[in-house]
Parts: structure tokens; sequence; C-alpha cells
């Protein structure tokens, strides 16, 4: 019933999707209950579940049948006629692994189910940064293509003007063809733009399976606490990841343990007879006898336990080179951020004064046609290097969020 009601939550959802654009936290919403790649971990972790209602149980019971002393030689060979000793048996026999076992037995199957989940967590982390990057690439591949659509505009009155100006004589007929070159190095760009915005929809699409995937017009806004994402890296899901293989080594450790106590088994068999001599019973045990330990057992909990220390040492390993990234993509925020900052304060404003002054000096006589053109040419470029630099931001504010962000409260 549960997996009914998701599917249909995410039908609708899907539904609403293709009516409008996704906001950021929609398409995130819509990954976490459409990626397949969740839904493939969700199935690891029923398929856990369901192992661990027999983990720790006793074995199947056997049945054995038989005939037993069927005399072959002498006066009653080859019949049943004749020989007390000659019987029918039907028996049940139980074997009962040691307490130990069985609940080493049921510690791995709870850590298996640990292990599951957190492998959904680690998914669900990945789904959501792809997804959030995928919105981010889509957005400003959308507004670079705007912007450069903008400044073409805003050329045209330029490029209409250069046949006037050969014909009055004040230009050289060689500026005729500037227009038209300029034309084809901004469609050459516009090209490269438009195939990115195709890319970035097709990323977009791949992870929130909505096959007419848009952007909204509202950034999302993350705040970065360096102090905090230090101290949560811990509980991160990759990590934890480490706890969950750490509890299972250590259950494999303590079955390999259980293996030097004794199992024991009981059984019971009915002997059919021939009716002259009466019909029995027997009933008996057995137990194993682990007395070669330092051959048999001794090198395999020693196995285990390597194994054990190995996830250890895996986790302190993964712990330091996450501490190390988070560093690296603090700093590369803070430098990206400071080029921003000097692409909005200076680059930016300072090309676009420069193409006012030569529309002015064009204006005036005291420019060629190239010079002007140029300048917007430069001006498109900075208007798409400027939205260039505030995507990196906004894609390090994000991996840096969704990365190293901790859930626990």
């Amino acid at each position: 019933m549960r997996l009914v009601l998701t599917l249909a939550w995410a039908t609708l959802v899907a539904g609403a999707a293709q009516a409008a654009p996704l906001t950021f936290e929609a398409a995130l919403k819509l990954a976490d209950h459409t990626a397949p790649s969740l839904q493939a971990k969700g199935a690891d972790i029923a398929a856990a579940r369901s192992s661990a209602m027999a983990a720790g149980r006793l074995p199947d019971p056997r049945l054995a049948v038989g005939l037993g002393n069927f005399p072959i030689s002498g006066p009653p060979a080859g019949t049943f006629n004749g020989d007390s000793m000659t019987m029918a048996t039907v028996g049940v026999t139980q074997d009962i692994p040691n307490a130990a076992r069985r609940r080493a037995d049921r510690e791995r199957a709870a850590a298996d189910i640990g292990a599951a989940e957190n492998a959904q967590a680690v998914e669900s982390r990945n789904v959501r940064l792809n997804t959030a990057l995928a919105w981010i690439d889509l957005y400003y591949a959308k507004k670079r293509l705007a912007a450069l659509d903008q400044v073409d505009k805003a050329l045209a009155p330029l490029k209409s003007s250069a046949p006037s100006r050969i014909a009055s004589g004040s230009a050289r007929p060689s500026e005729a063809l500037e227009p038209e070159q300029l034309t084809a190095a901004l469609g050459d760009r516009r090209a490269d733009l438009v195939a990115a915005v195709s890319k970035a929809r097709a990323e977009l699409v791949r992870w929130t399976g909505d096959a007419a995937a848009d952007v909204t017009s509202d950034l999302p806004r993350y705040s970065i606490d360096p102090t905090g994402l230090r101290a949560g890296l811990d509980a991160l899901p990759s990590l934890q990841a480490y706890e969950a293989m750490g509890r299972q080594a250590d259950a494999d450790v303590a079955l390999a343990k259980a293996a030097k106590r004794p199992d024991w088994s009981w059984d019971v068999t009915y002997q059919l007879r021939d009716p002259m001599y009466g019909d029995m019973v027997s009933v008996g045990a057995a137990i194993s006898l682990p007395l070669f330990g330092r051959t048999r057992q001794e090198p395999v909990i020693a196995a285990r336990a390597s194994s054990a220390t190995r996830v250890r040492y895996e986790r302190e390993a993964t712990r330091r080179a996450l501490a190390a990234s988070l560093e690296a993509d603090l700093a590369d925020h803070a430098m990206h951020h400071d080029r921003l900052m000097r692409a909005r304060t200076t680059l930016e404003p300072l090309a676009a004064r420069k193409a006012q002054l030569e529309t002015a000096s064009y204006a005036a006589g005291t420019a060629s046609l190239s010079e002007v053109l140029g300048a917007f040419l430069a001006l498109a470029e900075t208007k798409i290097d400027l939205l260039d630099r505030e995507a990196d931001v906004q894609r390090d504010a994000v991996r840096i969020v969704l990365t190293y962000e901790s859930d626990a409260p």
C-alpha cells in the first residue's frame, strides 16, 4: 500500500512538474521519489530486512527413512521374515547451533540492514547533489544565452548603420563586411550556448525523470558555516557507511569465534519390525568437538579480526580525505567569490562603459565600426564570463552544503 501511495504521489508531482518549470526544491524532491538508483537501494533494504527474519533461527529438521539389517546371506537372505533385526526406519533429526553462533547471526543480519540503509543515504546525497548541479547548470546556461541575445539586440542599430556611412563616404567599404563577421562570431558563440542548454536540460531530465524539465528564476540560498561543517564530518553518510561495515565485520568475528563452541543435535527414530518381534524406538544426541582450534577456527578468527581492523583504517583514511576535500572546496568557494566580486564591480562595468564610449565616438565619427563592434563583442564575453563566475559560486555552495552538511540535528 505504501508503494502504491508513493508511486501515486510521484505521478502527481511529475505531472505538476511538466505543467510548470521546476523550482530548485521541487527538482530535488522529484529526484528523491523517482531516481532508479534510490529505488534500487530501497530494494536492497527490503531484501536485508527479509533475510533478517530467518537469522539466528534453528535449521530445518531432517527426515530420514531407511531399511536396516536386511539379510543378504544365510537362511533368511533376501526376505523380510525370519530375522528379528530386519526393520524399516523413519526418524527426525534436529541440529541446534550454539547460542553464540545464533546471536552472531542475528547481529550480522542487523548490521546488513544498517549497511543497506546507509548505502541508500549515501546514494540519496549523490542524487540530490547531481540534481542540484544540473538545475544550476541549466539556470545559468539559459542566462548566458539571454545575455548574448541582449547584446546582439543592442548591436542591431550599429549593423544597419554601416551601409549609410559607407554611402556618405565616412566609412571604408570594407567596414560593410564587419557586421557580417560579428554576426558569424556571435552565431558560433550562440551555438555553443544553445548546446550547453540542451546538455544541462538532458542532465536534469536524467535525475528528475521529467521529460519537459525546466527551471524557474529563483536561485537557492545556502549559507555556509565552515566551523559547523568541520564539526559534522563524522555524521556524514559516507563515514557512517564504515560504521555499518565495522558492525558487519564485528559480527563476522563473533561468528568465527562461535565456531569454537560445540553445536549439538538430537534425533528420534521409529523402527518397524516383523509383528512377532515388536517395534522399537531409538533416541540419540550428538555434539560437535572443535578440538583442533589452532589449525581450524583460530586462523579464521584472525582473518575476520584483520578485516575488521582494515575497515577502521579505511574509515580514518576516508575521514582525512573528506576533511581535505572540504578545505579545498571552501578555498575554491572563497576564490570564486572573490573573482565574482571583481567581475561584478570592475570588469563588467568597464566593458559596458567602453562599449558606450566607443558608440559615442562612432556617432561622432572618431571611431571605426570595427572598434565599436569589437567593444560590444568584448562586452558580450564579459557578461557571459560574469555569469560563469556566478555559476561557479552557486555550484560551490550547493556542492559544499549537500556534500558536507550533516543530517544530524
